[in-house]
């Protein structure tokens, strides 16, 4: 049955939050500075010992480098006000920096995955007690690291992609320790490409959540927090409501969801009313604030726009 388009009710809540970047901020900037700094040393540790468990956590503290720096980049710009041509305003930076994080994650790891094959047919002298030592000094930094980012790795999926950065580094700096031991004390230097392997598999598996998150914003899919049929069936059973359709769901960055929808609805009850009721709804069950809601009746004919 075809629709007069009676009304468009608009409900818009306030701007993403940012009432914690700069906290987030500040995290992300501490935090990269300490990965400089160790990344270095990893990096000359793992030369000078022929550890490649080390250079591979070395390279995976690079690309935490890359992405604690795109990460405060990222928030910084999303705090610029919108335009007439960025009505969004710049909040998919940071949606585009957690993206640009689970790719360098992904790819970082593929490279230490082929040298690590290569030296397992060949395995190289290892120079145990020093790269254990080293690997304990990475592991120091990163639980220093961890412990500055854990209040903020919920705030948005730019922070959680840090944390999870973070996080697995400091697993490849417990298997980098395990490695050293055994050549230490039992002469395996198979042990370290096994351990380049075990880094790099965690790192694709830690990544692969973040990349699948970013990509289902930016395709606009639904959050996966909210259940489309349940917010469905919450409009629907309004007093006064008929039928939602074309009803869509979908996250502009981190923590700031949108809802379209058509809603029919009674002639009765064609009035504020309705969309009081429908955006309290969706703000007490759902946490959405974001809202357009165009109201349709039965008729054909259009009716005056009452609110």
């Amino acid at each position: 049955m075809s629709v007069a388009h009676s009304h468009a009710g608009h409900s818009h809540g306030h701007p993403h939050s940012h009432s914690h970047a700069g906290g987030s901020r500040s995290r992300l900037t501490w935090t990269l500075g300490l990965v400089l700094v160790y990344m270095v040393a990893e990096a000359v540790g793992g030369w000078l010992t022929g550890s490649l468990a080390l250079l591979a956590d070395a390279g995976h503290m690079l690309s935490d480098a890359a992405a604690l720096g795109l990460s405060v980049f990222a928030m910084s710009m999303a705090r610029r006000p919108r335009t007439s041509k960025k009505t969004y305003g710049y909040h998919r930076i940071e949606i585009l920096a957690a993206l640009a994080n689970g790719a360098a994650l992904v790819a970082i790891s593929i490279l230490v995955l082929i040298e690590a094959f290569r030296r397992l047919g060949q395995p190289l002298a290892v120079d145990a007690p020093g790269m254990m030592g080293i690997a304990v000094g990475g592991l120091l930094v990163n639980l220093a690291a961890l412990a500055i980012l854990h209040a903020g790795r919920d705030e948005n999926l730019n922070m959680r992609g840090a944390w999870l950065h973070v996080l697995t580094d400091a697993l490849g700096s417990v298997q980098a320790i395990a490695a050293g031991a055994l050549i230490w004390g039992f002469g395996w230097q198979w042990a370290d490409p096994v351990a380049s392997v075990l880094i790099a598999l965690l790192v694709i598996y830690s990544a692969w959540s973040l990349l699948k998150e970013a990509t289902g914003v930016l395709m606009e899919g639904a959050p996966a927090h909210i259940d489309v049929n349940e917010v469905h069936n919450a409009l629907a059973d309004l007093p006064g409501v008929l039928e939602v359709h074309d009803l869509h769901v979908w996250t502009i960055t981190s923590g700031m969801e949108s809802i379209s929808a058509h809603v029919v609805v009674e002639d009765r009850r064609f009035d504020c009313a309705v969309l009081g009721e429908i955006r309290a709804t969706l703000h007490e069950r759902f946490g959405i604030d974001h809202i357009t809601v165009q109201m349709e009746t039965e008729a054909f004919e259009e009716h005056p726009a009452p609110c």
